[in-house]
């Protein structure tokens, strides 16, 4: 093995830098540290013990483990928003009712948002996961939709920051319209 002495000439290292290389190196390969002192008082630390010098003991080297991602910071899928951002603890279509089935053409849909929505952002909602041409982006929460056919449904709010740029999107809603 090349001792420290040489890799330091050889490298270039300062004696700081080759003295924490070499602590490590040998507290990492569980070997004896020699440190020597020659005539003009220079010291350099060495795993030879023919060079002669003092075994020293070196405090074992302190490492911290690596933690696991955490699943919150992975990455959301495309077109999934997500959770909503503050200041919102509730972001979902609160009427109608997931199952609803409704007689009429004109269909009224409210979206709950707690705290109010902030004068910056916008609702909008989505009919079948298109973007709905009667209820496009708005700074409310009650929508009205009109003339839907008749059959099965799905709605979903999507909840827009002050650049338009969707930050939430509710769970879809399933509804029927009766002919």
């Amino acid at each position: 093995m090349i001792s420290r002495w040489r890799l330091r000439q050889k490298s270039g290292l300062s004696t700081g830098a080759a003295l924490l290389l070499g602590l490590w190196v040998s507290a990492a390969q569980a070997q004896t540290v020699y440190r020597v002192v020659d005539a003009q008082g220079n010291v350099t630390f060495t795993d030879n013990p023919e060079r002669g010098g003092k075994a020293i003991t070196l405090a074992p080297l302190q490492s911290v483990p690596t933690a696991a991602r955490p699943a919150s910071l992975s990455p959301r899928a495309k077109g999934n928003p997500g959770q909503p951002f503050m200041p919102y603890d509730r972001f979902a279509i609160a009427n109608p009712a997931a199952g609803a089935s409704l007689r009429n053409n004109m269909t009224p849909v409210e979206v709950a948002v707690s705290p109010p929505l902030r004068d910056d952002h916008q609702i909008q909602l989505l009919v079948n996961g298109e973007l709905s041409q009667s209820a496009l982006a708005l700074h409310s929460d009650a929508f009205w939709l009109a003339g839907l056919p008749a059959g099965q449904h799905q709605l979903q709010a999507e909840l827009l920051d002050s650049q338009g740029r969707i930050q939430h999107r509710t769970d879809p809603v399933t509804i029927f319209i009766a002919e």
